[in-house]
């Protein structure tokens, strides 16, 4: 029994240092607020710890907002914790509008800290305007480039000058978006030029075109200047893409009149073929005629002197023939009479 009951005293006295340490970091807290007129609850900073809440980070950024002449209550910052904000920066982009005579509630605030966005740098942006490079590094590219009107092509760098709205922070497009309409207003202002000298000579077209569009409609941001800060030329677009249909023509008429060559080989051969045939015929009809002058010859249609006649003239043409192949000079073709 006596070690239970020491056992239970131990206990007991564990539980009052624990409520005594709660007790004494809530007092100091709470007389802090006391003393800097920006009084929380001594219950309130002991249930605080109960509610996963930082009573220090609380209290101290309810001193400060209230030192800087904003009143925020308790209850505002810690359901602000509550919902996975962040409470010391809302307080100081709160001071720094307030400062900058810059309309900012705490509501407005709150709900631009929790879409992610940094309410602090979008209040230092409302004040000290940011420059936005075009193209950005996150593009992976240099710069910006379009074609004139004679195939010139122009490499351009710009330097867009903005300022946060606050009023469309929230659902308001953030700075890709910016980038992507203004380098959208360079290509379209060069591939409006005649020619690339016109965009060389006025480098301000493309600022006052670009302007003139409206490119910061629902975005988080007000465009304040667009300012050409490089512009090169490039290749001779132009040139090149009539060498590459100059050479896609070529290759087409070539291929054209390998077609037509082909077509040629494939008729000339199918006129052998035919010459091969009719001498085939030639040759069957030459060998009916033996059979034609035996069928006269038992017939009677024709008798044996006129065989041996016939015989003796188709060997006289023969002897002529070889005679005449004999006396013509070589290379020469024979000539039928």
């Amino acid at each position: 029994m006596e070690i239970v009951n020491l056992v239970g005293l131990v206990i007991v006295a564990l539980l009052v240092l624990v409520v005594v340490a709660l007790m004494w970091n809530a007092f100091w807290l709470w007389w802090q607020s006391i003393l800097s007129n920006a009084t929380v609850g001594l219950l309130q900073i002991i249930f605080m710890r109960f509610r996963k809440v930082n009573p220090a980070v609380i209290v101290t950024v309810r001193i400060t907002a209230k030192k800087a002449g904003i009143d925020l209550s308790a209850d505002q910052l810690e359901a602000h914790w509550l919902a996975g904000g962040d409470v010391a920066r809302v307080v100081r982009a709160l001071i720094s509008a307030s400062k900058a005579n810059i309309q900012l509630d705490y509501d407005r605030a709150c709900a631009i800290d929790l879409a992610g966005r940094d309410v602090q740098e979008a209040v230092g942006t409302s004040v000290n305007p940011k420059v936005i490079d075009v193209p950005s590094g996150a593009m992976g590219r240099n710069t910006i480039d379009g074609i004139a009107g004679d195939g010139i092509q122009l490499k351009v760098k710009a330097r867009v000058t903005v300022r946060t709205n606050l009023d469309r922070l929230v659902g308001g497009a953030t700075e890709e978006t910016i980038v992507a309409r203004v380098g959208e207003g360079i290509v379209t202002t060069i591939g409006s030029a005649k020619n690339h000298m016109e965009v060389l000579e006025n480098p301000d077209k493309i600022s006052k075109m670009v302007l003139q569009r409206g490119l910061d409609s629902g975005t988080a941001f007000e465009i304040l200047s667009i300012d050409i800060a490089d512009i090169d030329v490039g290749d001779n677009i132009g040139a090149r893409l009539k060498i590459d249909q100059a050479e896609a023509d070529k290759k087409v008429a070539q291929a054209q009149a390998e077609r037509q060559r082909a077509l040629a080989v494939a008729r000339e051969q199918e006129m052998v073929a035919l010459v091969q045939e009719n001498r085939a015929k030639v040759v069957l009809a030459e060998a009916e005629v033996p059979k034609a002058l035996a069928d006269a010859l038992r017939a009677g249609n024709i008798g044996v002197m006129d065989y041996y006649q016939m015989q003796n003239i188709l060997a006289d043409t023969r002897m002529r023939s070889s005679i005449g192949d004999d006396a013509r000079p070589s290379g020469t073709e024979p000539t039928e009479e």
